[in-house]
């Protein structure tokens, strides 16, 4: 057990049950034991059972649905009047941003406005915000009807984008060339979708990401992130590339941007994930998280920077331990190729025991095997498998990962309709 004068780490959300959430989550909380935090972690009831791992490495574990609109500040605010120490409060699921927002608020501990954090979660108001602080944007609307959406269309220049107010990983995102697609856009949508859907206008142009923490209050980018995608009409990502191969004035202006977005939007807190565009004009800005990045990034970042603690650092930044802001650069590269097997039933997997044994693959996971029945891939919840690699520059982690890729023989067959998984 941690001594009573250890510092005290208040862990919301926990981790979800998918193997990317939890190897997260048990690197952040890693990184917590490792400067001598006490951890109490708090997670929906209905999830804890389905993480055992992330909850060994807790002091205390808590059911608090981070879900529920002041429900976990609520929770924090009796527990401390009861006695209980909190230092740190952090978390890294999307969904329970606002709730790590409410807790530091309510408790007086270092974190993000609450108010800041729905603004970015909320797609539409994060855009508005930006644009009058003077960032290109799309133009947009957030629409509830489909009448509505061609009345945008009709008033705007194609292509389109059709996404949900509130969502993650590119779920339910669609591009659409002309109006006769939009009604299919729209049956892609989440179900459950509150307060509408925007539809705005496609951005032309390579996409980024930048990925980084705050100290002492100031974003700190740590690296640029490249990525490739899967053609239209939807927004699969199939490759990262860790640093993203720019010429040195065009990641300077991106990084100036990401900076003075971060700043205009009144974020300050813990770790940051900001997507981009870079197109004939400069940056334009796309989605702002305060999270770490996903895809397999946080392993992906530490081969990048040499002993790197994303989470640690934020740690650190509460605690007031000494960062080494010099050593916190990128000085090699790091890639990662998402596989896409065609669709069908599998028949066979030829190939991947090669991956395994390369001495250059930071993390290999495969999540079908025979018989499975291979859907056609519209988001990032149909990644069927993943190979992230390390080596001495970017360009050299890039190729030995499509190498590695292409090395990869999925078999499939088709499926007869009617005939089920």
């Amino acid at each position: 057990m941690a001594e009573a004068s250890s510092p005290h780490l208040l862990f919301v959300g926990g981790a979800g049950d998918a193997t990317l959430a939890v190897d997260v989550v048990e690197n952040a909380l890693r990184q917590a034991r490792a400067r001598g935090l006490t951890v109490h972690l708090t997670n929906q009831e209905a999830t804890l059972p389905d993480t055992p791992t992330v909850n060994a490495l807790a002091d205390t574990v808590s059911a608090v649905d981070f879900s529920v609109r002041g429900a976990s500040a609520e929770w924090a605010r009796e527990r401390t009047s009861s006695g209980e120490r909190y230092d740190v409060v952090f978390g890294v699921r999307e969904m329970a941003q606002e709730a790590v927002a409410e807790v530091a608020d309510a408790l007086g501990l270092p974190g993000n406005a609450p108010d800041a954090v729905h603004r970015v979660r909320t797609k539409d108001e994060a855009r508005a915000h930006l644009a009058a602080a003077g960032f290109r944007q799309p133009r947009f609307r957030v629409c509830a009807t489909e009448p509505e959406a061609r009345e945008f269309l009709a008033g705007s220049t194609g292509p389109w984008v059709v996404k949900p107010r509130d969502a993650m990983g590119s779920e339910g995102v669609t591009r659409i060339d002309s109006p006769e697609e939009l009604a299919a856009a729209l049956d892609f949508l989440p179900s459950g979708q509150h307060g509408g859907f925007i539809v705005e206008e496609f951005v032309e142009g390579p996409e980024y990401s930048a990925e980084g923490v705050f100290l002492d209050g100031a974003p700190h980018i740590l690296a640029l992130t490249s990525k490739e995608l899967l053609p239209p009409p939807n927004f699969f990502e199939i490759e990262y590339v860790i640093p993203a191969i720019l010429p040195e004035s065009t990641a300077a202006e991106i990084e100036r941007q990401v900076v003075a977005a971060l700043t205009a939007l009144d974020l300050r807190f813990g770790q940051f994930h900001v997507e981009l565009w870079w197109t004939e004009h400069g940056v334009v800005l796309g989605e702002v998280h305060v999270r770490n990045a996903g895809g397999w990034i946080h392993r992906m970042l530490p081969h990048v920077i040499p002993g790197l603690e994303w989470f640690g650092l934020v740690y650190d930044d509460v605690l007031g331990n000494p960062v080494d802001r010099a050593a916190l650069k990128p000085v090699r590269g790091s890639a990662i190729r998402f596989l896409t097997p065609p669709p069908g039933r599998l028949v066979a997997i030829e190939g991947w025991d090669e991956v395994l044994a390369h001495p250059a693959v930071l993390h290999a996971e495969l999540a079908i095997a025979v018989g499975t029945v291979v859907e056609p891939h519209r988001s990032v919840e149909n990644r069927v498998g993943h190979i992230a690699v390390g080596a001495d520059t970017p360009e050299e982690a890039q190729a030995l990962a499509r190498k590695l890729e292409a090395g990869v023989r999925f078999v499939t067959e088709p499926v007869e309709q009617g005939s089920g998984a």
